[in-house]
């Protein structure tokens, strides 16, 4: 049996995310603190409480980094450990932190400049994402290319979450009108995302520039465990490789569903989320199949997979 650690992305935020595991594990408790003490607000305030700020990427991304990572400390203090990891978006950030790469406190300072920079790099309203459901990958990609060919800016695919769920991003009137032409060439859903901007594409490459300098700041040390990147969905070949990939990574397409299709090739038969929400175990889910998917974002949640891997 290998299991892979999964880390959750921006979007899948909501408030009173980590209360209870902080209430109830003094390892979470520090993870919570530590974060506090390294950003100089309380980010176990904006987590538990407030819906206003975590809707901010500047707030958003440390905020779900820490969550992340203090579910992930839980789960490890109850013997769970893993062969490999990856992240959506920002969760590879956390996937990081989790192969011993990252020292936790550097990453989520360095998160929260990584939301702001992509928060100003797009004036808002200029760009937007949406997510199309139930469209094939190749009519999504058409789609995009059909609304640039109209001249109305750029419309690309940022994130494929899974076969069937792709996320489009670009300039708002060129990923709106793509989003129609993708309802016409038969998609189930085109939804509009709550976000800042028009993440993963190269209207982010003012975000790129700011966050390189940080990310040279960073020491980064040898990978415990093989972690894939969004940027091309391998394993990254050595830590020299982290900051390059990082830089690329704010304007680069996701390719998560080769990430979770190469981690089944290698091995992995229990997927585990660690982070709010469950949007990623529906991508798996959706991705592969015969594997055991499971979460901790919650006691409750906790809960249920220790008595699944204990079966």
């Amino acid at each position: 049996m290998k299991t892979a650690f999964l880390f959750s992305g921006q979007g899948s935020q909501y408030a009173g995310m980590g209360k209870d595991l902080y209430q109830n594990y003094s390892v979470a408790r520090e993870v919570f603190d530590l974060a506090d003490e390294v950003l100089g607000y309380s980010i176990k305030e904006i987590c538990f409480t407030d819906e206003a700020k975590l809707a901010e990427t500047e707030f958003a991304q440390p905020a779900i980094l820490t969550m992340s990572i203090a579910a992930m400390r839980v789960l490890q203090e109850q013997g769970v450990r893993a062969e490999m990891t990856a992240g959506l978006s920002l969760g590879e950030y956390s996937a990081y932190v989790a192969s011993g790469a990252m020292d936790f406190a550097e990453a989520v300072a360095l998160v929260q400049k990584r939301g702001k920079f992509m928060a100003e790099a797009v004036p808002s309203g200029e760009g937007g994402m949406y997510a199309i459901i139930g469209l094939d990958t190749e009519l999504v990609e058409n789609a995009c290319k059909e609304a640039v060919e109209e001249g109305l800016g750029l419309a690309i695919p940022a994130n494929y979450n899974a076969p069937g769920q792709i996320v489009i991003a670009g300039a708002a009137k060129a990923v709106e009108r793509a989003a129609e032409l993708a309802k016409e060439k038969g998609a189930k859903m085109a939804v509009k995302l709550k976000v800042s901007g028009p993440f993963h594409t190269e209207m982010l490459k003012p975000a790129a520039e700011k966050l390189g300098p940080e990310l040279e700041k960073m020491h980064i040390r040898p990978m415990e465990m093989p972690v894939y990147t969004n940027v091309d969905a391998s394993i990254v070949a050595s830590e020299k490789e982290i900051i390059p990939i990082l830089t690329k990574q704010i304007c680069c397409p996701v390719r998560f569903y080769n990430i979770i299709e190469n981690m089944k090739e290698n091995g992995a038969d229990t997927f585990i989320e660690l982070g709010p929400g469950k949007s990623l175990c529906g991508f798996v889910k959706r991705t592969v199949k015969g594997v055991s998917i499971l979460n901790v974002e919650d006691v409750s949640s906790l809960q249920k997979t220790m008595e699944k891997l204990q079966a």
